[in-house]
């Protein structure tokens, strides 16, 4: 990935139950600010989605997009743009990093790049307020289960 922006939390649970979380596509609505809908478009040969459907609105960015997944156990998902309107390429990934103590760090990378022209600088403003949205919500909601 080209130009990302990169940011980590940790969370008080194991890896297997942040990753279950990231893999709960329908649920993301209730978690996730800015996610109206996410429905799984092709469920994949494994236990978790190959590609999903996203409806997004959350400043500065608004649109329907379809991301396609490749999962490696608990441990990472990196993800690529499919299909978008206003997205021309979003490309992210969590990594997932268990500790003795029974924490997970997790560390978001995400570039993104839009149809309308941006200078850099706002790029990687929307990308941080887009990890930073998802790593608090992230967080939130697993530590509540």
């Amino acid at each position: 990935m080209a130009e990302q922006t990169t940011s980590s939390i940790v969370i008080a649970a194991p890896a297997t139950a942040v990753m279950d979380v990231i893999a709960d596509f329908e649920a993301y609505p209730e978690w996730a600010t800015g996610v109206r809908e996410a429905t799984v478009v092709d469920a994949g040969d494994g236990p978790r989605a190959r590609s999903v459907f996203f409806s997004l609105d959350v400043s500065p960015i608004k649109d329907e997009y379809t991301l396609v997944y490749d999962w490696d156990g608990d441990r990472a998902v990196t993800w690529s743009l499919a299909e978008g309107r206003m997205l021309k390429a979003l490309d992210g990934a969590y990594l997932l990093d268990e500790r003795a103590d029974g924490t997970t760090e997790v560390t978001y990378r995400l570039a993104l790049d839009v149809a309308i022209p941006l200078i850099g600088m706002l790029k990687r403003k929307g990308e941080k307020i887009l990890i930073d949205a998802a790593l608090k919500g992230l967080k939130k909601r697993v530590e509540s289960l």
